[in-house]
């Protein structure tokens, strides 16, 4: 079933005939793919890790499918498909990712949710295009139309990363944020209570759902002798981790991971501010299968220590898998989870 930005794209699929064709950001389903109706070939860039997994079995010879922030060689499109993206603060860097990418001349389409902002897009359109047409509207989206008028100019990430000074209950550590990763620019509250209450960990820790880096830091603040794992779904996100890791001389492993299903091994401990979005729709379902899969992830004796927000179906799932419910601490928004496996 494709969502309805791409039940768009493909109802308007006469603007890339024999095209090549770049789509960004694409959502979960096999939009892609069915533009090779109309299209000669196609490459994907996914930043949902999930999405690209979605993807991935469909790759073929006109169809070619990354994951990541960027593309890895320089190839040239004559269009470039967005998906508008639910932080808007990206899509001014998939703009530019789009101009390095196409031909002079080359078709922009940019589509969206009405609810989820693609109308900002107008304003968001710099220079090197030309102004942006609504091609389309409908099942709740708009389609816009622009083309490259001059060359646009190279990615830096350094240019779309802001870096700032963190206090942390481990101490100060300086965080690295890319567009569209989630910061306050201080320690949000969930956080800020799941590192108060910090028990000793030890051995292999994973931090699930990673972000920009700032539980990671902390606690290599606190206990830089850990083996840690950084994970989490989105591309920006890692690369924004990895940027904090590396500004405050830690290390860690850190790579994509769909839930726990790519993460290596057994863990002595496991610990996050876990997400609870999947894309624009609040779900359940994450906090469920995390505690679930959390339990076949710890080693004996092995730790669990979350934060989440208290509307959250976390106590059902922990006592469900855990056998017993321990709240080390909360307030009238969050509670922190802290569980054992046994020895």
């Amino acid at each position: 079933m494709l969502t309805n930005p791409s039940q768009l794209i493909l109802r308007n699929n006469d603007l890339i005939n024999d095209h090549n064709v770049l789509v960004l950001n694409y959502e979960g389903d096999l939009l892609p793919k069915k533009l090779l109706e109309s299209a000669k070939t196609v490459y994907a860039l996914s930043l949902d890790y999930h999405h690209h997994l979605i993807m991935s079995p469909h790759a073929g010879e006109n169809l070619t499918l990354h994951f990541g922030h960027s593309l890895p060689g320089d190839e040239q499109f004559d269009t470039v498909i967005i998906y508008y993206p639910k932080a808007k603060t990206l899509a001014p860097y998939l703009v530019n990712l789009a101009g390095q990418h196409l031909k002079q001349g080359g078709q922009l389409l940019v589509v969206g949710e009405n609810k989820g902002g693609i109308r900002s897009i107008v304003k968001q359109i710099p220079d090197y295009f030309d102004s942006p047409f609504k091609q389309d509207n409908a099942r709740h989206c708009l389609l816009y139309v622009s083309h490259l008028t001059e060359k646009a100019p190279s990615i830096n990430l350094s240019d779309w990363v802001s870096q700032y000074q963190l206090d942390t209950p481990q101490g100060e550590v300086t965080i690295c944020n890319l567009v569209g990763v989630f910061s306050e620019k201080r320690l949000d509250e969930g956080t800020k209570l799941l590192l108060s209450h910090l028990p000793k960990m030890s051995g292999r820790v994973l931090d699930f759902g990673c972000g920009a880096g700032v539980i990671a830091a902390a606690l290599l603040k606190a206990q830089p002798e850990l083996k840690l794992d950084c994970v989490d779904i989105n591309a920006m996100a890692i690369a924004s981790c990895k940027l904090t890791l590396a500004a405050n001389n830690f290390n860690a492993a850190t790579y994509p991971s769909d839930g726990l299903a790519q993460t290596k091994g057994l863990y002595d401990g496991i610990i996050s501010n876990p997400p609870f979005h999947d894309g624009l729709k609040s779900t359940t379902d994450i906090a469920k299968n995390f505690v679930k899969d959390s339990v076949k992830k710890l080693d004996k004796g092995g730790v669990w220590h979350i934060v989440a927000n208290r509307h959250l179906p976390y106590s059902d799932a922990i006592s469900t898998h855990f056998k017993q419910v321990n709240v080390s601490a909360e307030n009238n928004k969050y509670k922190v989870y802290s569980n054992k496996i046994k020895d």
